[in-house]
């Protein structure tokens, strides 16, 4: 290359992307790569807004303005609707999540000589990043982290071999956040307490700190230390039981985009069925008056939970205690219904689409968080005598090129 090349896109996977299909990671459209490789930034490159970023993994695209960031998720959706032939009649403006909102993280806490760092995992590297800041996390989130770091310190003193002084076992645990209607759920995973005195630190640690649940995971599977009031989601208004390490949507603004789509494309529809359905995200969403929902999930805890809150909250919600990759609905029992909803994991739900395919179903609305599995199973629609009406592009997470989405089908 021995002239400047201008950024043209952004890809998949967060690098920018010329004319000439030369890559460059960390720029913006309108950015020029030079002949050096690096980059002189233009009109939609700004200042990322984390001191951590270019070696966290956790975000790709700070360097991108308001506008580039929201035609990147709106192009996220528009490519894989397009490469599968889905012909969408509309796709509209994506929804992106404000900084400091999202209300759950999966960190990683590992010590070193009596150092714990907890964070996320370098860019396409096993280290970890120790987090002083994160403008993507809500506050209490964040503010939590250095006590937390003291905490595990002090537990780990006094494991291992040493005579007459205290020694550091090596610690690599899992570590877990979301925002409750209690307030801060915090669980660690491959942490082990032994003793009277270990157990105390963290119950002083859970009641000093005002946590709604502390959960810990020996390798025996989670324990609840600390709960004194049930721990609750607020779903639709409707305070739902959340069992440790179950699903949440990752922002309240992201799962308000999501559950508004899914009312009006569903509004008035006598039942409903809401597929991998979860706590009832949707569920609680759609039932009413008109309203009846069938609500289906393989995982028992977050089942039981659905159930409890519908049964608490005297609405027309069935939970339903079925594994949909084992056990999809048959197109007989789909039939049942004037419209079905699903949510399903990363990897789709091809068996259960095939099954959807061979329906009557009217309505079909798909919620995803990966744009790729989304095409591939909306084509098994398409050609099942379905059409793509709408789509709507959501960026929860903010700064990544994870990208999630509501669609409608229609028969």
């Amino acid at each position: 290359m021995s002239e400047p090349e201008e950024i043209i896109r952004i890809a998949a996977k967060g690098d920018g992307v010329t004319a000439s299909g030369r890559f460059a990671w960390g720029s913006a459209p309108g950015d020029l790569l030079l002949p050096d490789g690096t980059i002189q930034p233009g009109p939609h490159h700004v200042a990322p807004a984390c001191r951590h970023y270019g070696r966290c993994g956790g975000c790709q695209l700070q360097q991108l303005d308001e506008t580039s960031l929201a035609e990147f998720v709106a192009a996220r959706v528009a490519n894989a609707s397009s490469a599968h032939g889905l012909g969408a009649g509309l796709i509209t403006p994506p929804q992106l999540s404000p900084p400091a909102s999202r209300r759950r993280a999966s960190l990683r806490a590992e010590s070193s000589a009596g150092r714990i760092v907890i964070g996320y995992r370098e860019a396409k590297s096993h280290r970890l990043v120790e987090l002083g800041e994160c403008p993507v996390l809500v506050p209490e989130l964040v503010a939590i982290l250095p006590p937390l770091r003291k905490l595990l310190i002090r537990v780990g003193q006094g494991k291992g071999q040493g005579k007459g002084r205290h020694t550091h076992a090596r610690l690599a645990a899992d570590i877990e956040l979301a925002m409750t209607e209690q307030g801060l759920d915090l669980g660690i995973k491959g942490v082990t307490v032994e003793g009277l005195a270990a157990t105390e630190l963290l119950l002083d640690f859970a009641k000093a700190h005002g946590l709604a649940r502390l959960v810990l995971d020996q390798g025996y599977g989670a324990e609840v230390v600390w709960e004194p009031h049930p721990v609750t989601v607020s779903l639709s208004g409707i305070s739902v039981p959340f069992p440790p390490g179950s699903f949440l949507q990752a922002t309240a603004d992201g799962e308000a985009a999501l559950v508004s789509a899914a009312r009006e494309w569903l509004a008035d529809t006598p039942a409903v069925a809401d597929l991998f359905a979860g706590l009832g995200t949707f569920a609680f969403a759609l039932a009413g008056p008109v309203t009846k929902v069938l609500a289906v999930e393989a995982a028992r805890d977050a089942h039981l939970a659905c159930k409890a809150a519908a049964a608490q909250a005297g609405l027309p919600v069935h939970a339903m205690h079925r594994d949909l990759f084992r056990n999809p609905l048959l197109p007989d029992e789909l039939n049942r219904f004037a419209a079905v909803l699903l949510d399903p994991p990363r990897a789709g739900a091809r068996d259960q689409i095939e099954r959807l395919a061979q329906s009557s179903v009217e309505r079909i609305v798909y919620i995803s968080c990966n744009p790729s599995s989304w095409a591939r199973d909306g084509q098994t629609l398409i050609e099942g005598g379905y059409r793509l009406a709408e789509v709507r592009p959501v960026g929860q997470f903010r700064w990544s090129t994870h990208v999630e989405l509501a669609s409608l089908f229609v028969r």
